[in-house]
């Protein structure tokens, strides 16, 4: 499984977690229509955490994308 650093468009709810909107891959732009599963991974050493999202794309396919509490950056998860 690899992953691919992207950039987000997210949304930050009334409890300030973010949520993804668009993800811009390769030039692509993908509007996120439905947010199908979402999940927190934490490292088993150090304190490194990231949030993770299934999501239901505009382009009809399924994604996943993380977000790295630490790197402040998103990542697509090939899988």
């Amino acid at each position: 499984m690899g992953e691919e650093r992207i950039e987000v468009s997210a949304y930050a709810g009334y409890r300030g977690e973010e949520s993804p909107r668009v993800l811009l891959r390769g030039g692509t732009r993908i509007e996120v229509v439905k947010v199908l599963d979402r999940w927190t991974e934490e490292a088993a050493s150090g304190h490194k955490r990231r949030s993770c999202f299934k999501v239901k794309g505009s382009d009809f396919r399924t994604h996943v994308v993380c977000y790295d509490e630490e790197s402040l950056a998103w990542f697509y998860i090939r899988g």
